[in-house]
């Protein structure tokens, strides 16, 4: 009995065991990485931070301008000493007790268009901050995406790896037989067991690499490094060759106009250059005269509590009847303040001047990253077909040699030096269709789709 009860537990504890595996693996792929990487980033915190900050700002410029400051007062003190006579308006020396209220309101009515040209240039900054969030969002998916393709490129050489490594071994046991038939020599035998020991080398190497480029998509994503991160299964190179490594045929100026227009860069650069040229005009309209219009009403209570048979007037009458109120229109002429706005407009004039060359530095930065993407795009897709031709001969030949080696036409040293080219072609190969993949996905960005609406090959 206690027998099948710990068997029973074992079993459980298993099962148990197994189901929280499968709850911990999880399979990710390259958009569901950006979009983990997007949000857990600590930089876009930072930036989430900034829009609220912005929005608050925009807020409070649109308060400013079109509703007053009210503010409201109390005080309450006792006087030992001489003072006036609120009733008789005469010094007296009795002590007294004296307490106030006092409500007020004031509005600027015009003051050289600031308050209006401060909730432009709050509106430019809350959409400018928006726009740099999307650049960061592109500049993370980008990351993502190049080391997804990392592990992704470790994962198929791991394939080849074993698929090599299988093959040697099964011809070192077909020479180990042949040796005993007397149809092989021991060299030939040694031979293939370095080849094996040579394959076996490579795989512990790729092995070392698919782990490093493993922790670093988790670096990049903010993943938990001691948790598993299972990626999509990629389907070898299906993925990847399915763009078939077309060249962007589309004109490289209209390309160019397209992101210089709308790309993110640019757009942040425009707003600058716009909130340079506000400032600017809210700063030469200093000169001007401002008009404000204030009120308010205020009101006290006084008695002498060490006067002996002095009966103060009620709290409420007093209140009432000291009550006053008051309003006041404001007009200022700023004359000389120290030649403050000249200096004030001096410097909006240089930030303009400084935006001005920032964003035609943009726009230069913007036309060679978008020529720069074409060319590259273009050249990886010739190197993709190229390395697809060569691959596919280097397997041919490798195949050949199989039977040939099978049949003791070809030596285990000739075969090696086969083997090898065959497996450096299928590398290069793979990596020429991850660079295709990349070149290609940036030249689409520039045309106006987001990385983070990209996906691993048409299918995904």
């Amino acid at each position: 009995m206690k027998k099948s009860l710990l068997f029973l537990l074992v079993i459980l504890n298993c099962t148990a065991a197994v189901v929280n595996a499968q709850k911990d693996t999880v399979v990710m792929s390259l958009r569901d990485c950006m979009s983990y990487a997007i949000s857990h980033s600590a930089k876009m915190r930072i930036q989430e931070a900034n829009n609220r900050d912005a929005q608050i700002s925009r807020r409070d410029a649109i308060l400013m301008a079109f509703t007053p400051s009210v503010s409201a007062g109390s005080y309450a003190y006792s006087n030992f000493g001489r003072s006036i006579d609120p009733e008789t308006n005469t010094y007296s020396q009795i002590a007294s007790f004296h307490n106030g209220y006092s409500v007020s309101a004031g509005i600027g009515l015009f003051n050289g268009f600031q308050a209006v040209n401060n909730i432009k240039i709050a509106k430019t900054a809350q959409r400018m901050s928006m726009t740099q969030t999307q650049l960061l969002e592109d500049e993370i998916c980008l990351a993502t995406m190049e080391a997804y393709c990392n592990v992704v490129y470790y994962v198929e050489l791991k394939k080849v790896l074993m698929s090599q490594l299988n093959t040697a071994e099964s011809w070192l046991r077909l020479a180990e037989r042949q040796e005993q038939l007397g149809q092989k020599s021991h060299t030939d035998v040694l031979q293939l067991q370095a080849d094996l020991a040579k394959c076996q080398y490579r795989l512990t190497s790729c092995q070392i690499m698919l782990d490093n480029a493993i922790i670093t998509l988790k670096d990049i994503m903010l993943w938990p490094l001691d948790e598993p991160l299972e990626l999509e299964d990629t389907k070898g190179l299906t993925l990847v060759s399915s763009l078939n490594g077309q060249k962007d045929q589309s004109n490289v100026n209209d390309l160019i106009a397209y992101a210089q227009k709308y790309n993110g860069k640019v757009l942040v650069a425009d707003d600058r250059l716009r909130q340079a040229r506000i400032a600017l005009k809210t700063a030469r309209w200093q000169y001007a005269p401002s008009l404000s219009l204030s009120g308010g009403w205020s009101t006290s209570f006084f008695t002498y509590p060490g006067q002996k048979g002095y009966t103060p007037m009620p709290f409420s009458d007093q209140i009432k009847n000291n009550g006053g109120e008051y309003i006041q229109l404001s007009l200022s002429i700023p004359i000389f303040n120290h030649l403050s706005v000249a200096s004030n407009i001096a410097r909006k004039k240089n930030e303009l001047d400084r935006v001005s060359a920032e964003r035609e530095q943009s726009l230069r930065e913007i036309e060679a990253e978008v020529t720069r993407a074409m060319a590259d795009r273009n050249g990886a897709a010739d190197a993709m077909k190229q390395a697809q031709v060569y691959a596919m001969m280097q397997y041919e030949v490798l195949e050949l040699n199989n039977r040939q080696l099978e049949l003791g036409v070809v030596s285990p040293v000739d075969y090696r030096i086969v083997a090898d080219n065959s497996l450096n072609a299928a590398a290069e190969y793979l990596n020429a269709q991850l660079q295709y993949f990349i070149k290609s996905s940036v030249v689409r960005y520039y045309a106006g789709e987001r990385y983070s609406d990209q996906g691993l090959g048409v299918s995904d």
